[in-house]
């Protein structure tokens, strides 16, 4: 008797095709392709300038892509960020945007508002229906809380836990929406060695969940060692795509990083042209231009750091979280 070996199928979460992104006359990236598989991780990584929170900003409804476009299973992504959390796809962002004065648990329970179906009557009349999914959403939060080892800190305000922690709040905040996809940008910034290792397990252990993730990370021993593929951005492009071994050993990122001309590279007269317009960009919001006529980068102002204490109106918008 023979026995028959099912291949499990692999289908593709996130198609990013064509992604491009100008601010005025700065396109700050070009002509982007990416996938992501189901049961994935996949790191993007390059030089500050690179364009990789950008392209973030507009596989998350952030920004409206001047061209190309952005499915999920198939799906093109309406370019509203609570539409495409509502879809599937969560992330956090590089400055923690934690609500401060909330406790733990609070923080997490905001980003199970997409997945509430009662409505506005509903909650002010206080029915039956409302307590029950009141009920059901706590039992959620507490779950993802225990998952991330933030279980006994639920009735903390979210301002008094280390970073670390904060960090994997922001993270349980995402999940909360349930999502296919989890973007996390510099998950491990400014962690310590024990911290930045805790997060490589909680990914792993977030993936076997069946999620795949994109990871944007500056720590290359840590996204070398968490991702099965892997995406350098130059100056917005991408400049190669591959497994861990093929990306550390192409010479073109190697001169990147060290900052190298390559072949294609930027001039300095393009270069300075990019750092007048960054100078500017964060006062400036973005619009779909006329065609750019420099190289690109990722614009000052999305880059700049929210201010924790005051944080923007609840969202799990893009990721359960802004």
């Amino acid at each position: 008797m023979t026995t028959e070996t099912t291949t499990p199928t692999t289908t593709t979460v996130l198609d990013a095709s064509g992604v491009t992104m100008r601010f005025g006359g700065l396109t700050a990236v070009r002509d982007v392709d990416l996938t992501v598989n189901s049961g994935e991780i996949v790191g993007l990584i390059g030089p500050n300038g690179a364009g990789k929170t950008t392209f973030f900003n507009c596989l998350t409804g952030l920004y409206i892509p001047t061209e190309g476009k952005v499915s999920y299973k198939g799906t093109v992504l309406p370019p509203k960020p609570h539409l495409v959390t509502k879809a599937g796809i969560a992330r956090t962002f590089q400055n923690i945007r934690l609500f401060s004065n909330m406790t733990v648990l609070e923080n997490v329970l905001v980003g199970r508002h997409t997945r509430t179906k009662e409505g506005l009557w509903s909650a002010l009349l206080r029915l039956p229906g409302f307590h029950k999914a009141e009920d059901a959403s706590r039992e959620r939060a507490m779950e993802l809380l225990e998952f991330i080892g933030l279980q006994d800190k639920a009735d903390h305000l979210a301002r008094n836990l280390p970073y670390g922690d904060q960090r994997k709040l922001e993270i349980a905040r995402a999940l909360a929406s349930d999502p296919g996809l989890l973007l996390l940008d510099e998950p491990t910034a400014g962690m310590n060695p024990q911290e930045t290792r805790v997060t490589e397990e909680l990914i792993f252990a977030i993936r076997d969940q069946g999620i795949a993730v994109l990871v944007i990370e500056h720590d290359m021993r840590f996204i070398f060692n968490l991702c099965d593929r892997v995406a350098c951005l130059v100056q917005g492009e991408k400049l190669v795509e591959g497994t861990a071994s093929e990306v550390q050993a192409d010479e073109r990122v190697i001169a990147a990083y060290l900052g190298t001309p390559f072949e294609g590279a930027p001039g300095a007269e393009e270069v300075a042209e990019v750092e007048a317009a960054e100078a500017h960009a964060g006062t400036t919001a973005p619009a779909q231009a006329a065609p750019a006529k420099t190289t690109d980068t990722t614009p000052a102002g999305t880059t700049t750091p929210a201010d924790d204490t005051t944080p923007e109106t609840p969202s799990t918008d893009e990721e359960g979280t802004r």
